[in-house]
């Protein structure tokens, strides 16, 4: 099996890239807002979702995640020749990483992973390992506002946003991703630092209410960025409306 995917819309190509420990599915809010004027192609990242996870002795860096995606972008989705591209958290940094390599028109990158001042220490999520043991219930925890709002309280600024079924998959898949900790630990060895080295448009999307990334104090000036007011780190669900406008302006030229 290759690179999994779900593909909706008419347009140019805009490639859509999920978070660590998310899949595909996390764009659900917004396809259909971008499906009129896009060719909306939703993937799941190597070892996430329905796509396997890389093969090799390498660790799966964002470089190689970047490798893997453009190969089944061509192989796999058909596409020949680079399209618009747009990622959250580890998916913006995959998304720089392909419009380095000249695989993207342009970069729409949400809260990116990577920028950070020094790379991190590795890390074991606990919140994955409760997530693990709730699965049984899972189902019954996220119908209950309360638990939901646990469940989501470091990914979104408000849990109503999300439905039961959606918050039911957001915290599955984060609980049963193979390739999370193998990816995780290369993510925080590692940084982004050729931001000056992209030659295509790059637009910067940066939740004010994420508790997870931080906007860098310094950023080259030729880079857009754009606040996005009232959202966390997922902010498709929290403003489904202005995260697709960010997606459209940033894919527009």
């Amino acid at each position: 099996m290759g690179l999994a995917f779900d593909r909706r819309g008419s347009g140019p190509p805009l490639v859509l890239l999920h978070p660590l420990g998310a899949d595909r599915h996390v764009w659900a809010p917004v396809a259909d807002r971008l499906a009129p004027a896009r060719d909306v192609i939703a993937v799941d990242l190597p070892g996430f979702g329905e796509s396997p996870e890389l093969s090799g002795n390498g660790p799966p860096t964002p470089a190689a995640l970047a490798a893997a995606v453009a190969r089944g972008l061509r192989e796999d989705v058909g596409l020949d020749a680079p399209a618009h591209v747009a990622g959250n958290s580890l998916g913006g940094w995959v998304a720089l990483e392909l419009a380095l390599a000249g695989h993207a028109r342009s970069v729409t990158a949400i809260a990116p992973a990577g920028l950070w001042a020094r790379p991190l220490a590795p890390r074991r999520s606990a919140a994955r390992t409760v997530a693990r043991i709730a699965l049984p219930v899972l189902g019954a925890l996220v119908k209950n506002p309360a638990t939901r709002r646990l469940a989501l309280a470091g990914v979104v600024a408000d849990a109503e946003h999300v439905p039961p079924a959606a918050a039911h998959r957001l915290v599955r898949a984060y609980a049963t991703a193979p390739g999370f900790r193998a990816v995780n630990d290369a993510m925080r060895a590692g940084r982004f630092t050729a931001m000056d080295r992209i030659e295509v448009p790059v637009t910067l999307g940066w939740p004010d209410r994420d508790r997870l990334v931080a906007r860098p104090a310094d950023l080259p000036r030729r880079i857009r960025n754009v606040a996005l007011p009232g959202t966390g780190h997922l902010p498709m669900w929290d403003d489904p409306d202005a995260v697709a406008a960010l997606l459209l302006a940033g894919s527009s030229g």
